[in-house]
């Protein structure tokens, strides 16, 4: 029976599994609730250019598979994903020098939810996950709530230092490798070819196996390409993540995660119990546009872009920021990481920041252990060069005026 009462009551807060101990909200997720008012300059997310979207190409291809496959892109379907999507996934890598058979894609909700995937089937509690020194904040988290521990490897401009790898004994060695070879989420670095073959002769000797996460694999404005690890690996112990959130639009949360196929299997059994599948029409939609469209030109295009507004991001950084600050130079991808002058903290200059309509990310949220405080993730793909100018301008301004 339900009684109401004027005296207040004291209710016990609802318990919450242990995992959940572990896990915070998402600092860039809520920075990005103040960076991305309308006023507000940001250089803080993660973001594509939304002009970039091929928005009409999209609305046609949904409208087609409506009107002729509505019944079967609105029903159930299996886990895998559809096939002709995961046929182009197939062909697609082949170009990049990985060798796999539809069998070996499974089809995601993002390439999120490939890391999920990859670390339900892998890690256990207090098993240890190496990765880079930074390293993307939703993987953190995502092995944070598998409750996992951190081995955290030291990073340069060529990635991560393998060395290290190889130097732990026997009985320090990590249960998953975590890395993200191609323009590196935050740091925007490359892991060289003599470091990719060594940290899969690594990994295939202790048969460890490698999440290699991928998003911006196709985003290389300059320079040739290494292969990616699951070129080099053959099927033995590397997954590999892709999305199209990068290259068509985030919104429609597609991706792949291909691999050997017994980790494949495990993930598709695991994905059956998260979501049953990727959304059937949204997968049939995107097929049908990869059919009649022209992705090659669109990706053309898109690195032309994003290299034009890399140079001038890495141009304003050079005439705005005082002597004394450090920046990566891209070669792809969607980020510069930005160390200041000895003595600043980025998240005391954050505020100030905000007060002069101008965002970014504090860096200590990409460590997983000894948060160093003294860098910022900027990301330039979402802004035009003139804007970048403008508010790298008014980044610089708050910066002198901290060091002064």
């Amino acid at each position: 029976m339900i009684t109401s009462s004027s005296e207040p009551r004291i209710v016990a807060p609802l318990r919450l599994a242990r995992r959940m101990s572990r896990m915070s909200a998402n600092a860039v997720r809520e920075i990005l609730k103040v960076a991305e008012q309308p006023d507000v300059l940001s250089f803080a997310g993660g973001l594509p250019a939304p002009e970039l979207f091929p928005i009409e190409a999209i609305a046609e291809a949904h409208a087609e598979v409506l009107a002729q496959h509505g019944r079967a892109a609105l029903q159930y379907s299996v886990t895998e994903g559809f096939g002709p999507l995961r046929e182009w996934v197939v062909a697609r890598l082949a170009r990049r020098g990985v060798r796999i058979t539809v069998d070996e894609v499974l089809i995601t909700s993002g390439s999120q939810q490939g890391i999920d995937l990859a670390a339900r089937i892998l890690l256990d509690p207090g098993d240890v996950v190496a990765l880079e020194s930074p390293s993307y904040l939703a993987a953190l988290q995502t092995f944070a709530g598998c409750e996992a521990s951190f081995l955290s490897i030291p990073s340069d401009d060529d990635g991560m230092q393998v060395e290290v790898l190889e130097r732990l004994p026997k009985s320090s060695l990590p249960k998953m490798i975590y890395v993200v070879a191609e323009f590196h989420n935050p740091k925007g670095t490359t892991l060289s070819r003599e470091r990719r073959e060594r940290l899969v002769r690594f990994a295939q000797a202790h048969r460890i196996p490698v999440l290699e996460d991928d998003p911006y694999g196709e985003l290389r404005f300059r320079g040739a390409a290494p292969p990616p690890l699951a070129a080099l690996d053959g099927g033995q112990v590397v997954l590999h993540l892709g999305t199209f959130s990068k290259t068509l639009a985030p919104g429609l949360r597609l991706g792949w995660l291909v691999g050997p196929r017994e980790l494949v299997r495990a993930a598709t059994i695991a994905k059956q119990a998260s979501d049953l599948h990727t959304a059937t029409f949204a997968q049939r939609a995107v097929a049908n546009l990869l059919g009649r469209f022209d992705y090659d030109a669109h990706m053309t295009t898109i690195r032309r872009v994003y290299g034009e507004r890399c140079d001038a991001m890495l141009g304003a950084l050079a005439r705005h920021f005082p002597q004394g600050t450090k920046w990566t130079r891209p070669d792809g991808g969607l980020f510069v990481w930005t160390q200041l002058p000895r003595g600043l903290s980025a998240e005391d200059i954050f505020a100030a920041a905000i007060a002069e309509k101008v965002a970014f990310v504090p860096g200590s949220v990409f460590f997983a252990s000894e948060p160093q405080h003294d860098f910022m993730r900027l990301n330039y793909s979402n802004r035009p060069a003139d804007l970048i100018e403008d508010g790298i301008a008014r980044l610089g301004r708050v910066v002198r005026e901290r060091l002064d």
